[in-house]
């Protein structure tokens, strides 16, 4: 199937989010799409997809002009989308998610549907519980059923947006082998919007650079990443280096946590982060990051042990509690934890703006939030609504509310989804706070970032928490083998 876009722009009020637009994409090929966070990639796939309406521009498949006013009229004429935030509904089991979009069928076969998916996902060397509720899986596992679910549909050009976020090593080699022989076998059109350089050269046969809403270039695969880099950018970035931090006493000591919940039990994990310390953890998708640091903020009670602050033990108190002490967390799901769709920037200022009265001042939030658009350059203005703003202004904002002065800070995937430019700016502000004395402990899929950001790694495998690593002399090798290590 070969689809054209052609001459498309959108505009919201005066923003050109995507500038004459105009690209083509053919049958048995993989493409990337790239370009810097505000750019224009997920705006174009949802005009292609039928998410949203372009301003001005056609859509044309085999030759025939085509308008989509709703996601399924795309994936009717074979165009599906995976957006970067699954489209899913949690409360529902996996096999009724999977069988949402299909014509026809008022009384769900619930043996047959799970059997087709079943099938489905084994083909792609995927594992899915068709009886398992969606708000238990995994941000990866969510992924993997919805690129199950528009392939059931027969989709022919198949859209990823950040597709390898939050999946592990193995899955991204399933994912990709998956990709090539849909692409290259079967004839199916694979469009790849990533952040990853590395991924889009490994796995591409061309690839699309957008920059402010207008394609700048494109580049047969492979290439260097630096051309591409200077492509996305206009300017090769400059490099980045470790630091050395300046540690002073343990901010946050962790002893002896157990934590059970749906899919794991993780058992007497131990370890000390110390003042201006940056600590990442490293595992498996599922391996107990996010149920350790939802312990260390106080959203979750461990089955056993003692998280202290400042040499003070805080079990048993809540969030709010453990925020007036100086501890932060920012979840992996921006919008459905860290920030509130249909709010926009002023209304989240306000929300955290502890000004001591209980009416809204909506001059100072306006004030605030223009402030806060200012110092973390976030592309937007005090009445944007937050589900509008782009993911790295999303995460520029969600760190713009954070109180200053914190002991702790707790973050998965502080870069999920992020270009390199978004993500050096992320980790820069991040690093200031270690500088203020901030102790931080993250989490990443990508253990590049892992190996590049931590002064210490903890990994989480079989259950366990293997002794912290020193960074600085650890390799990615290396903590492939001691992630893969499950203890018995």
């Amino acid at each position: 199937m070969r689809v054209e876009l052609q001459n498309i722009t959108k505009l919201f009020g005066e923003l050109r989010a995507n500038d004459d637009v105009t690209l083509t994409f053919e049958p048995g090929r993989i493409y990337g799409l790239l370009g810097e966070n505000g750019a224009g990639k997920s705006t174009l796939m949802k005009i292609l997809s039928g998410f949203q309406p372009a301003t001005s521009g056609m859509i044309v498949v085999d030759g025939q002009e085509h308008r989509f006013p709703e996601p399924q009229d795309a994936v009717q004429v074979g165009i599906g989308m995976l957006h970067q935030d699954p489209l899913d509904f949690p409360p529902l089991q996996v096999w009724e998610n999977f069988a949402i979009g299909y014509p026809g069928r008022f009384v769900l076969d619930r043996r047959a549907i799970s059997r087709i998916l079943t099938d489905q996902a084994r083909a792609m060397g995927l594992n899915l519980d068709p009886d398992a509720f969606v708000d238990r899986l995994t941000v990866g596992e969510r992924q993997e059923l919805e690129i199950v679910r528009l392939l059931a549909l027969g989709v022919k050009l198949l859209i990823l947006d950040e597709p390898t976020t939050g999946i592990s090593a193995d899955q991204k080699d399933l994912l990709f082998g998956t990709l090539r022989r849909l692409a290259h076998d079967q004839g199916l059109t694979v469009v790849f919007v990533s952040h990853k350089l590395e991924e889009v050269v490994s796995l591409c046969d061309e690839a699309y650079v957008l920059r402010r809403g207008r394609l700048v270039g494109a580049a047969e695969m492979p290439t260097e990443t630096a051309h591409l880099v200077e492509l996305m950018f206009g300017a090769p970035l400059p490099p980045s280096g470790r630091a050395v931090p300046q540690l002073g006493d343990v901010a946050l000591d962790i002893q002896n946590i157990s934590v059970r919940s749906h899919r794991l039990c993780l058992a007497d994990v131990c370890f000390q982060v110390r003042s201006g310390e940056v600590v990442g953890l490293a595992g498996l998708e599922g391996s107990g990051q996010s149920e350790l640091m939802r312990v260390c903020a106080g959203l979750m009670e461990p089955l056993k042990g003692q998280v202290s602050i400042d040499g003070a033990a805080v079990n048993g108190r809540g969030y709010n509690a453990l925020l007036k002490r100086g501890i932060a967390y920012l979840p992996a799901g921006r919008l459905e934890e860290g920030l509130v769709s249909g709010l926009t920037i002023a209304e989240h200022v306000a929300l955290v703006d502890d000004n001591g009265s209980p009416w809204l001042d909506r001059e100072r939030a306006l004030a605030r939030a223009r402030a806060c658009i200012e110092a973390f350059a976030i592309q937007g203005a005090p009445d944007t609504l937050v589900e509008s703003l782009s993911g790295g202004n999303q995460q520029r904002l969600a760190l713009a509310l954070l109180p200053r002065n914190l002991r702790v800070l707790l973050m998965e995937h502080p870069t999920r989804g992020l270009d390199v430019s978004s993500s050096a700016w992320v980790w820069q502000a991040l690093l200031n706070r270690r500088q203020e004395g901030t102790a931080i402990v993250f989490t990443s899929a990508d253990l590049d970032e892992i190996l590049e950001r931590s002064d210490r790694i903890v990994v989480l495998t079989g259950g366990h928490a293997v002794e912290p690593q020193d960074a600085g002399h650890a390799t990615v090798e290396g903590l492939g083998h001691l992630i893969a290590e499950v203890r018995q």
